[in-house]
């Protein structure tokens, strides 16, 4: 494991110096995006709404927004608040450790002595077993100044950060106001059930059937051959302020311009035939799709619109022809 933070607890005039560690972690397989066309990963970017830039993760401030007004809170300012600079787990009080809800409980730590000697570690884990209570302690972590929990797991003591009281939602359903009968007979079979499935709690007796069965998967489709190169799938890397990434709405865009504007829309360097490649997705394809209810007839409504000038045009030069031909035949 790796340590996440370092502190100190400030247990009355006694200071205990500790590393953090979480003391969970994610087991699910991890999975990402792709076209399902070709494969190809799906990425998200950060993308600026004004210069339409994509910006790399150090160049990115906080803001809040308030009534049409944002502040902006560039990493220095926030830093600077005397919170996020402590590193200092205070102990406010002792409680009975039937006094904690299950219901405020977050993200469990370990906690391991940081000091040459683990004699006020030792002696804080004491204090903790005869007393048989725990500690509510106060501590600021990742942004956050945070309610938190100290006891004992396997002689080692376990930080557990806590949700604030007015987190918890309160909890009011009108059905379970009224009134409702249950006889004697009802709740003693409903007793004699809960007693032929008791037992002891192990943990290790249950398993993540899901995830199981997607490993399964995962792997019958390797077997077979079911996979693609992942270098394949990447595509070209795109390179902050360069270039530009064609999606629905600058479609949308660009196809507003150009009615305006009565020319053609401009199409980014280096990606020649991605309005193309775009046309039919536009509304106007999706409506024709949905109206005849087959893919083809979707293709020639999208070519047929696309191509509306370029027909009528057509027509137009062919009309003349067409008249000279008949007048010549009835000459003859």
């Amino acid at each position: 494991m790796r340590a996440i933070w370092k502190g100190a607890i400030a247990f009355g005039l006694v200071n205990v110096p500790v590393k953090v560690y979480s003391a969970t972690e994610d087991h699910d397989i991890s999975l990402h995006q792709v076209h399902n066309a070709d494969g190809g990963r799906i990425r998200y970017q950060r993308r600026c709404e004004v210069c339409s830039k994509i910006i790399d993760y150090e160049d990115i401030d906080k803001a809040y927004e308030d009534d049409g007004r944002t502040v902006v809170l560039t990493r220095d300012e926030l830093k600077s608040i005397p919170a996020e600079n402590s590193h200092e787990i205070e102990v406010v009080q002792f409680v009975p450790v039937d006094q904690l809800d299950p219901m405020m409980f977050e993200k469990s730590y370990y906690l391991e002595p940081d000091s040459k000697s683990p004699k006020a570690y030792v002696l804080l884990r004491r204090a903790l077993e005869d007393t048989d209570r725990v500690a509510i302690v106060q501590f600021a972590l990742r942004d956050k100044t945070r309610l938190g929990a100290l006891r004992i797991r396997d002689e080692v003591l376990v930080l557990q950060s806590l949700l604030w009281a007015d987190e918890v939602r309160e909890a009011s359903f009108p059905a379970l106001e009224t009134s409702i009968r249950i006889s004697a007979q009802e709740r003693e079979m409903s007793a004699a059930l809960v007693d032929s499935m008791a037992s002891d709690f192990e943990p290790d007796q249950f398993t993540d059937d899901y995830q199981e069965q997607l490993r399964q998967l995962i792997e019958a489709k390797l077997d077979k051959g079911e996979s693609l190169d992942t270098e394949e799938t990447f595509g070209a890397p795109a390179e902050a302020g360069e270039g530009e990434v064609i999606d629905l709405m600058e479609a949308l865009k660009r196809s507003i311009e150009k009615k305006r504007g009565g020319g053609p829309a401009e199409t980014p360097a280096g990606d020649s035939g991605s309005a193309a490649k775009a046309a039919p997705r536009t509304s106007a394809t999706t409506a024709a799709a949905k109206s005849t209810g087959t893919k083809s007839t979707a293709a020639k409504t999208a070519a047929t619109r696309t191509g509306s000038k370029a027909a009528a045009a057509s027509k137009t030069e062919a009309a003349p022809k067409v008249t000279a031909s008949k007048t010549a035949r009835k000459r003859a």
